[in-house]
């Protein structure tokens, strides 16, 4: 429990729900649950085997692959927190509804 703790923790396995049906009353269908990370991705994923491996075999590669992973974790869960502050006209109506 405490990895999947770290996976949340650190944006690695962000928390949300989508509720397309939520458009139809004019409210957002995203809403994220995971708060802002809290740890670096580093924590969680050095803790996992196929991670930490890699910092043994090829210690620079490993090093710079978490630098691009940590950017793309950041930008994603910015991406995230935009759709959710969004208001529920923001998105496009439900396909059904466009007909």
């Amino acid at each position: 429990m405490k990895q999947a703790a770290r996976a949340v923790a650190s944006g690695y396995w962000p928390l949300f729900r989508f509720d397309p049906t939520m458009r139809k009353s004019g409210l957002n269908p995203f809403r994220l649950d995971s708060t802002r990370p809290r740890i670096p991705l580093e924590d969680y994923a050095y803790q996992e085997l196929r991670y930490k491996t890699l910092t043994r075999t090829h210690p620079e590669a490993a090093a710079h692959m978490l630098h691009q992973a940590q950017a793309a974790l950041n930008e994603r869960y910015r991406l995230y927190e935009d759709l959710a502050s969004r208001d529920g006209s923001r998105f496009l109506p439900h396909w059904e509804d466009v007909n």
